[in-house]
């Protein structure tokens, strides 16, 4: 008996050029950009970014002539908050494309097979035994802990009736992320002290990621995202099922393990160094389906550009936030996504999707 029918594909021909739309989403994400490092409680325009641009850490340092706060606060702070949120975006918009083809479920997330609670727990165990684990320590403990949620949810979907297929891969990850996510509340409960420093994790935040932090994890996301694109052609033919998949001389194991490998390095360095984040994961493929069609050589690249300017607009957002007299304290990115995120899902599912 075959595996569960595939996503059935929204429109095949695209209604746009597909080269020009990564050009125009480019340069959205570019302006973003700017303005994330523009905008806080002290602004920023054009000419001073240049100016602070053009004088990195590693040149030497600033004479005392100019002022060193535009100089400070671009490179220890904006600049690291920016590069985080836009790699943050783009591998959970991968990670959930892959997750979605692998299990052609389209409400599949790095959440629905427990990576993402896996990862989380790690971090957690991690405060719990060790003494003040350092941001690195933090940041491979979620890695490590990503790696064997999705080992033990590939193994447990082996087990099940028929053997492994996408059906026994949900049902095990829905089971799994349901025991991973009591233990991590088990530890939080019985240890104050755990719960005080990892709730902003927990939650999802952008705020404070210092450079250490962001240069361990960007290769990893980086590692994660070229091992992506190179099997979106393998993905696409992969959602037509294993029948026709295994017809056209495609290795389905290998296929379905080097892109397990891809969602750990994609999900487990997205929670090592933003925290959980949700919906990004799940709404962006979703949109980005029914712009581009069924071929995942133009899905990829498309959601993770969608998922850079996604996590991206919404950090901008929560800042512009906070910088209101009604807003003692900045909100985290986390709790905010969620609001952005329904809505829009509702509208997806709501909305038929154009035929070609």
């Amino acid at each position: 008996m075959d595996s569960p029918p595939p996503i059935a594909p929204p429109p095949i021909a695209p209604p746009a050029p597909l080269g020009a739309g990564l050009a125009l989403g480019g340069l959205v994400l570019l302006g973003l950009a700017i303005v994330s490092l523009g905008i806080g409680a002290r602004p920023l325009d054009l000419d001073t970014l240049i100016q602070a641009l053009t004088r990195p850490p590693w040149s030497q340092p600033p004479d005392h002539s100019i002022d060193l706060w535009p100089w400070a606060i671009l490179w220890q702070v904006r600049l690291p908050r920016t590069l985080a949120a836009v790699a943050v975006g783009a591998a959970l918009a991968v990670a959930g494309a892959i997750v979605q083809a692998l299990t052609r479920n389209p409400l599949g997330d790095p959440g629905l097979l427990g990576i993402n609670a896996g990862a989380a727990l790690g971090v957690v165990a991690g405060l719990l035994f060790l003494d003040h684990p350092t941001l690195t320590q933090s940041s491979f403990l979620a890695l490590g802990g990503a790696a064997l949620g999705t080992l033990a949810i590939y193994t447990l979907g082996s087990l099940g009736p028929g053997g492994f297929n996408p059906l026994n891969l949900t049902l095990a990850g829905a089971a799994l992320t349901a025991l991973l996510s009591a233990c991590t509340t088990g530890i939080l409960v019985l240890s104050q002290r755990t719960l005080e420093e990892i709730r902003f994790w927990l939650v999802g935040s952008l705020g404070d990621r210092p450079w250490p932090l962001v240069a361990h994890t960007l290769p990893l996301i980086a590692l994660g995202l070229v091992l992506a694109f190179t099997l979106g052609q393998a993905l696409t033919v992969l959602t037509l099922g294993e029948t026709l998949a295994q017809s056209l001389g495609q290795r389905i194991p290998w296929i379905q393990a080097l892109s397990g490998l891809g969602v750990v390095l994609l999900a487990g360095g997205s929670v090592a160094l933003a925290g959980s984040l949700s919906f990004v994961g799940l709404v962006v493929p979703q949109g980005v389906r029914r712009w581009v069609g069924a071929d995942y050589g133009w899905i990829l690249p498309y959601s993770a550009l969608g998922g850079a300017i996604t996590l991206l607009g919404a950090d901008v957002g929560v800042r512009l936030l906070g910088l209101l007299p009604q807003f003692p304290q900045e909100l985290p990115v986390g709790l905010v996504l969620p609001l952005v995120g329904v809505p829009v899902f509702l509208a997806l599912i709501y909305t038929p999707s154009p035929r070609p």
